[in-house]
């Protein structure tokens, strides 16, 4: 591994502590933390998400988190890419990468040294492709894609127009989906020396505390974090909406739930994320799996 940048990936489901271990750990190691989550990247999407505080954050720096607002689009070639410089400029100060975050494609994407800009920018075909979607909708384009790269079409959200164009643009200029072009991409060696842990336990526990921080989240003001947003002109279809804790006080806001039904929603939906999220991870034999349930010893994770 001679050459290679050392970096530490703590993942795992929603609501198991990751931030907290972490911390411990860049404080420990003199590290510093970048966030692999979909939702922290935005502005004023704070509570939902269940951005860390500054006090959480104890005066370790992090990155990834508040980059965006919240009626921008983001990718996870967006994310490599930061990443990516993150790292670099981390380890050449002398401190440790620690990513941390339970969005899987993000981590793997980034370990596993997918290649998002292998095909040239073919420019007419973009626009022609742009003029299209405003002809037939997003949706209908996105079916476009769904017929051609299920796999792309999964990850990408319908109303995220310039990365449904870009996965067409890919299979029309070399005849490859966007999945096959980052499938060859993988074989392409790690530039990280890395370990991958992953926090989880009894699933029960995990259901409680997913439960409770809902709790805390409508304490700390989720509906009027929501309200605040939706007063400023985001609207439902957004991408930054799509988020659990956010789509879900949104019904709430259009009279199609009551409260107590949209934060029976939000726990509901949180679970079953934390369960995908549990596939997602355990699919990736990589990962060394961490009882939060017992006491971790953070010295044997470096």
């Amino acid at each position: 591994m001679e050459n290679k940048t050392k970096i530490i990936i703590i993942g795992g489901p929603t609501a198991t502590g990751k931030t907290k271990l972490s911390v411990s750990l860049a404080k420990k190691f003199s590290g510093e933390i970048i966030s692999a989550d979909s939702v922290q990247i935005y502005k004023k999407l704070d509570i939902g998400s269940a951005k860390p505080t500054k006090e959480e954050m104890e005066e370790i720096p992090h990155y990834m988190i508040d980059i965006i607002e919240p009626t921008d689009s983001f990718s996870v070639c967006d994310f490599v890419m930061r990443a990516k410089a993150h790292i670099e400029d981390i380890s050449a100060r002398g401190k440790l990468p620690i990513i941390v975050g339970g969005t899987g494609l993000y981590i793997s994407s980034l370990v596993d040294n997918v290649n998002f800009t292998e095909t040239e920018t073919d420019y007419s075909l973009r626009d022609e492709l742009l003029k299209k979607a405003e002809n037939i909708g997003a949706e209908a384009l996105h079916d476009e894609l769904l017929k051609i790269d299920p796999e792309s079409a999964e990850r990408i959200h319908p109303n995220n127009i310039k990365r449904v164009v870009r996965a067409l643009e890919i299979y029309y200029q070399t005849g490859k989906t966007m999945t096959q072009h980052n499938a060859r991409s993988k074989t392409v060696p790690s530039p990280y020396d890395f370990k991958m842990y992953a926090l989880s336990s009894e699933r029960s526990l995990i259901y409680d505390r997913i439960n409770r921080r809902v709790d805390s989240m409508v304490e700390n003001g989720l509906f009027g974090e929501v309200s605040s947003l939706l007063a400023s002109g985001v609207t439902r279809d957004m991408q930054s909406m799509q988020g659990i804790g956010y789509k879900e006080i949104v019904s709430y806001f259009e009279g199609n739930l009551t409260k107590d039904e949209a934060i029976e929603k939000v726990k509901q939906n949180s679970r079953r994320y934390a369960k995908r999220q549990l596939t997602w991870f355990t699919r990736d034999e990589r990962y060394r799996w961490l009882d939060i349930a017992k006491d971790i010893d953070i010295d044997s994770l470096v």
